[in-house]
């Protein structure tokens, strides 16, 4: 028998009274008695069965329930099945209907389901015991199903092939038909490239950047773009143009910069791959703000052609990077962009965390950044603590480790800023001219000018206050530098604050603008660096700390950096999900 030939419509009734409005706006404290009710007024003189299929991982199940009636003088009576795990739970319905209309003459009245009504629960609860205990069924599914069935096998296994040639050309894993996102300012041709300014409102890039190429290469497909500051230069994410990007565990506070945008998507569950990039922590910062994983590689191997208009030659201290929810995703991700630069890197090294030799900062002493808050000196501590207890020997004990570099934070990265090809005030201007920061001050005062208070206080940083003293600057990056690589060889890493404070309430962070050295020093010292999400604290608000590795030892950031996210509750949702 085939299910085709059961033709139930002649005696289904779709209809209740009672039920009117959608199941969602019913009140179900109420609803199951004004079913109740209107069945047996309605059914008066016929017998009540209630009917049911289920389905799950370990195959389908259906079952029909007719409760006592006395009455009638029938007593209760059940029966379930097990159905093909191919077919589809609404299969597994017909199949328990047909057997239902094989035992007696019934008239189909649909109800809502798990409203409470004691019968259909009772159904409900033998269909999921037909799954494993049910009588067999010899019915065909439909064609549809096992279609279905074999486009999977069929993708599964091209997958498997596709794996297994890509591993013997050594080509990277690919992501077919994944849709990602990438911060506006990466060029994705045909769409808006405005870098948050009102300037470039309808500029639409020609091209993709080359970071979006290498993603697009791959399979994956860009379904949006989302918010930056102006030029990618501020802590949060909010301009002229498209406004202020919001936190999703908490609306009043920040997202960070730049890649606020993308951390927003990510962190709310709406964008696999976002695609970021780093010059003082825009992949990292908006990772911590949003409880999210992220891996800034180390300088000079990702091509930034095509990002914030850069042509990709010139020598930079930025990086491509991702945003995460999921630490194990960042190291195939990392090696699309870093292409042909992948094998440079051993991400397949295998690293037992006990073997890593541990160092911390508690707190940096740079007096324009501040000292780190309670709740993430205390999230440090138990981070060192529990690291300690399962070290396997006293030299595998996490060591204190500071250096008079971390006195001068920002001065480090306004150093290698100097160094950078880009002109913020000409590219405000959108390359015609040059903005001024008195002339865009006193428009701000009166209302007309198209940038934000923050870039207005970036202009005023690059064109009035003094610049640090380079032969000083480059001494003081070369000695930390090189001591903290010599610390860490290739088997430690340094476990270091993500910065003063959890997310931050918007535009206060205009009274703290340093903040951000915590992660721009890093860049300056073209380290690599994981942004490790570790749970909340007792706000609801992100908590965090980086890991922080000699050049090319990202696959050690990353060991670091999922063992303890898994140990100290990672990524963890903004709101409640329902499976």
């Amino acid at each position: 028998m085939s299910l085709n030939q059961v033709d139930c419509y002649k005696y289904l009734v779709l209809e209740l009274e009672s039920v009117k409005n959608k199941k969602r706006d019913l009140d179900l404290n109420t609803v199951k008695f004004d079913i109740q009710l209107e069945l047996e007024e309605k059914y008066l003189e016929s017998q009540v069965m209630y009917t049911d299929g289920a389905k799950s991982v370990n195959g389908g199940g259906a079952a029909f329930y007719v409760p006592t009636n006395k009455k009638k003088g029938t007593m209760r009576f059940s029966k379930c099945f097990k159905t093909s795990p191919i077919m589809c739970i609404m299969s597994s319905e017909l199949i328990a209907i047909s057997e239902a209309l094989s035992n007696v003459q019934l008239k189909l009245q649909w109800i809502p389901s798990h409203v409470g009504l004691k019968g259909n629960e009772e159904a409900d609860i033998l269909a999921k015991r037909g799954i494993t205990e049910g009588q067999e069924m010899n019915i065909l599914p439909c064609y549809s199903e096992f279609l279905f069935k074999y486009k999977l096998k069929c993708a599964q296994m091209w997958d498997e092939y596709f794996d297994m040639r890509s591993r013997e050309k050594g080509i990277c894993l690919r992501f077919p038909g994944v849709p990602f996102t990438a911060k506006e300012s990466h060029a994705v041709k045909g769409l808006v490239n405005s870098l948050g300014i009102i300037a470039r409102r309808h500029t639409r890039a020609p091209e993709d950047a080359e970071c979006v190429r290498l993603v697009r290469e791959k399979g994956a497909i860009p379904v949006a773009i989302t918010n930056v500051p102006e030029i990618n230069k501020w802590q949060e994410t909010r301009n002229m143009l498209y406004g202020q990007t919001n936190n999703p565990y908490h609306t009043g506070r920040t997202t960070g910069g730049s890649s606020g945008g993308e951390a927003a998507l990510a962190a709310a569950l709406a964008s696999p791959i976002s695609l970021c990039s780093d010059i003082g922590g825009s992949t990292r910062m908006p990772a911590f703000y949003c409880g999210l994983y992220a891996l800034n590689p180390t300088a000079g191997y990702t091509s930034l052609k095509g990002s914030a208009l850069r042509s990709g030659l010139e020598p930079t201290m930025a990086s491509i990077g991702f945003v995460s929810k999921h630490c194990e995703d960042l190291a195939p991700l990392t090696k699309i962009v870093l292409a042909d630069n992948a094998k440079e890197f051993d991400f397949e090294r295998k690293i037992n965390v006990k073997d890593v030799k541990f160092f911390y900062t508690e707190s940096a002493q740079d007096l324009r950044v501040g000292p780190v808050c309670k709740d993430l000196r205390k999230a440090m501590s138990e981070v060192i603590k529990k690291l300690t207890e399962e070290a396997p020997s006293t030299d595998k004990v996490p060591m204190a480790y500071y250096h008079e570099g971390f006195d001068h934070m920002f001065s480090i990265w306004k150093h290698g800023m100097s160094k950078e090809a880009d002109s913020f005030p000409k590219m405000l201007a959108n390359n015609n001219g040059e903005a001024k920061a008195f002339v865009e001050l006193g428009k701000k005062l009166i209302g007309q000018s198209q940038f934000t208070m923050a870039a207005i206080m970036k202009l005023f940083d690059d064109q009035v206050l003094p610049q640090v003293n380079a032969e000083w600057a480059e001494k003081l990056t070369n000695d930390l530098k090189n001591d903290l690589i010599k610390t860490l060889g290739t088997d430690g890493v340094l476990l270091f604050p993500s910065a003063p404070r959890p997310a931050p309430y918007h535009y206060s962070l205009l009274l703290r603008p340093f903040s951000f050295a915590y992660w721009g020093v890093f860049n300056a010292l073209h380290c690599p660096a994981a942004q490790v999400p570790l749970g909340l604290n007792s706000d609801g608000i992100p908590l965090g700390l980086q890991v922080v590795a000699a050049p090319k030892q990202e696959a050690l950031c990353l060991a670091v950096a999922d063992h303890l996210g898994k140990t100290f509750g990672g990524y963890v949702p903004p709101c409640q999900i329902y499976s």
